[in-house]
């Protein structure tokens, strides 16, 4: 079978429907993964010993187990232990925003705990409660230093979309496998699934590094 790369430009819309849903899946997920991965970091960071110890039980808990068998586990087990069942499309961005979630409030807690204690100590010698020292004085130092770490997180999760194909969530790859079983074009359809990913985690680096250069400390 010769290689024929016009069957590309045939399949390219359905490629990109699929590309569309990975990126619902991963904004959804990063959100929703950013909010949490924040809190279990500053509970890890600042918490006392009970909040402290619930945050390190997830990020371990997550971060000792596979993706792919979190999210087997929501969509096949979560119906028989709670009876609660969902569609594949959520489980796959419950699973991003657990699985982000936990390594992201490990990059939260080493970004807070990086900046020095002598800052801390003067927002509260001024007065100020703890929660704004860390709004206004740590947060904003922080910030900068979690960026670099933080995209690598997104960019690895954008990635992470493609083992949904396990549950059936019609992401890019999933269509690229549709695509593939139906014309056997395996060479051109893969290149194709592979250059959408290079574009998307592309894009996703330079908006990251245009953030973290405005962000850069003079």
């Amino acid at each position: 079978m010769q290689i024929d790369w016009s069957v590309i430009l045939t399949f390219l819309p359905q490629l990109l429907a699929g590309a569309k849903i990975t990126i619902l899946i991963t904004v959804i997920g990063l959100l929703g993964g950013t909010i949490i991965g924040t809190i279990a970091g500053l509970m890890r960071a600042y918490g006392g010993p009970v909040l402290n110890t619930i945050a390190f039980v997830y990020v371990e808990l997550i971060r000792g187990t596979p993706i792919v068998v979190q999210v087997m586990f929501l969509y096949f087990a979560m119906p028989i232990l709670v009876g609660l069942r969902i569609d594949p499309m959520s489980a796959a961005v419950l699973a991003i925003v657990v699985n982000a979630g936990a390594y992201i409030a490990e990059i939260v807690r080493g970004a807070f705990l990086s900046i020095s204690k002598g800052l801390t100590e003067a927002g509260l010698a001024l007065g100020l409660p703890q929660w704004k020292v860390l709004a206004y004085i740590v947060g904003p130092l922080a910030f900068r230093r979690l960026i670099p770490p933080l995209g690598n997180q997104f960019i690895v999760s954008l990635k992470d979309t493609s083992l949904f194909i396990v549950i059936g969530v019609g992401e890019l790859t999933r269509t690229g496998q549709e695509i593939m079983a139906s014309n056997f074009r395996a060479v051109e359809i893969w290149t194709a699934v592979a250059v959408i990913y290079l574009f998307l985690t592309g894009a996703m680096t330079i908006v990251l590094r245009t953030i973290e250069k405005r962000m850069r400390i003079l």
